[in-house]
């Protein structure tokens, strides 16, 4: 059950470091997959941590289209939402929206 005050919403700066072809659902909708890389340094408890992760991610329609013309080591903020995987090992980032750096 849902309610107003539910928030999955997911923003990260990050490089493509690997796209898939461009594909299709058995509903005609063009997908991509890709992995997304991010590197930067934050604060905890007031001391300096270097954080550095791989995500999966997935886009649909014209965005998957537009992302599957972007150049592999593309830097962006990309926005959107996470969810399980398929296989319900893991989380895949879902990208409603990006913008380049």
């Amino acid at each position: 059950m849902t309610s107003p005050t539910d928030i999955n919403r997911f923003e990260l700066s990050a490089t493509v470091v690997q796209v898939q072809s461009l594909r299709y659902t058995p509903a005609g909708i063009p997908a991509i997959n890709l992995v997304l890389e991010h590197e930067s340094t934050v604060t905890e408890l007031d001391v300096p941590r270097s954080v550095k992760l791989q995500l999966k991610a997935v886009a649909f329609g014209a965005l998957a289209e537009t992302l599957s013309r972007q150049s592999l080591e593309m830097v962006g903020r990309f926005q959107g939402f996470m969810a399980n995987s398929r296989n319900g090992k893991g989380v895949v980032f879902h990208i409603q929206d990006f913008s380049k750096t």
